[in-house]
């Protein structure tokens, strides 16, 4: 068995020999048998005839002849937080169009790294859900997350390059994974990892300046559109029938989880100097660490990277908290730990229920 050092990014080759032993664990999860075969008649059912009607084929749909040059920037610089940078502007033009190149090529194997993270969680909420209908809408988003898998897999191909899983979201899907009732692997799945994603994907859908890139963020878009809703219309009902000390067991599982997220940092927070691909893209572009971080911290001072550019969402914000809240998991207990770990705490559904149609939206 060969395990490849993580802090370089590898091509995909590399990658399939690379196996760690540490990430494999035992899953505590019961496997429920459901024998009552009806359909629920609510809004599961409807998920579930959506996904069947939206399946889609990548061979068929997508024009992976798109030729995809990764020297060239596969996002709009005008809407990449880094080029806001007074220290950013004053680097050399080859080591700007280096990190462009390196970080986006970071991010897109987060994408393709999180998707396997989904394709694990779905077909656990597959085995461990009681309820008939569910399993059946938890089979489909396997099928989602095996598809997605396939065409980031693909698409990062194209770019030749690879970057390890950010720890970050390693731990926050491995907690997912590690948790003891299906409530908790679809809190932390449908709820938080695809309202994180699927703020990301639209995002990107927004900013990329890749035509093949942009049609497979789209359609993987719909698809996650369909899994958040999954998390509020199978568990809200559920959630609301359970006494109260369950109620706050699942509600600190969220708030961990969230923390993990809001605390662990995303690639250019200042918390990613501890992340080994974020530092590699550095090394990889020339850049000085230690410079990059103080201008980093001067851009935030000057209250450069508070906000995101026009148009974009913000996924805790406006997805992953309005989602948690409408299956009355921010209990005032809970509440009162986000406020104490800095996290605002923020309800408004409304891009929410935006984003659950199923189209790319502008904030």
């Amino acid at each position: 068995m060969t395990v490849i050092d993580i802090n370089t990014p590898k091509t995909r080759d590399q990658w399939k020999v690379s196996m760690n032993p540490d990430d494999i664990y035992r899953n505590p999860m019961s496997i429920a048998w459901s024998f009552k075969y009806l359909m629920s008649g609510d809004k599961v059912e409807d998920l579930y005839k959506r996904a069947k009607q939206n399946q889609w084929d990548a061979d068929e749909l997508l024009p992976w002849d798109t030729p995809v040059d990764p020297s060239k920037p596969l996002i709009n610089d005008r809407s990449d937080i880094y080029h806001q940078m007074p220290f950013f502007k004053k680097l050399s033009k080859a080591q700007q169009e280096t990190f462009t190149a390196h970080s986006t090529a970071q991010l897109l194997s987060q994408f393709l790294h999180g998707e396997q993270g989904a394709l694990m969680t779905a077909a656990c909420v597959t085995h461990s859900v009681p309820d008939a209908t569910a399993k059946l809408y938890a089979a489909t988003q396997t099928m989602d997350e095996a598809r997605h898998v396939e065409v980031y897999a693909r698409y990062c191909d194209k770019i030749a390059l690879v970057y390890p899983m950010s720890l970050w979201l390693k731990a926050l899907i491995d907690a997912t994974l590690k948790s003891d009732r299906y409530e908790k692997v679809m809190i932390g799945m449908n709820m938080i990892v695809e309202g994180l994603a699927l703020g990301a994907f639209n995002n990107m859908y927004r900013t990329t300046q890749c035509d093949l890139l942009k049609k497979i963020t789209f359609n993987v878009m719909r698809d996650e559109s369909r899994h958040v809703s999954f998390g509020h219309a199978y568990l809200g009902p559920v959630i609301a029938k359970l006494p109260e000390d369950e109620i706050e067991d699942l509600a600190e599982f969220a708030f961990q989880a969230v923390n993990i997220l809001a605390h662990g940092g995303t690639a250019g927070t200042l918390a990613s100097r501890v992340d080994p691909g974020f530092m590699q893209v550095l090394e990889n572009s020339n850049i000085d660490p230690d410079d990059f971080f103080k201008g980093l911290e001067e851009a935030e001072a000057a209250g450069i990277t508070q906000e995101l550019p026009p148009g974009q969402i913000h996924s805790l914000k406006d997805l992953m908290l309005p989602a948690l809240a409408r299956v009355g998991l921010l209990t005032p207990t809970a509440r009162k730990k986000y406020v104490e770990a800095g996290i605002p705490v923020d309800t408004d559904p409304r891009v929410l229920e935006a984003m659950e149609g199923g189209r790319p939206i502008a904030a």
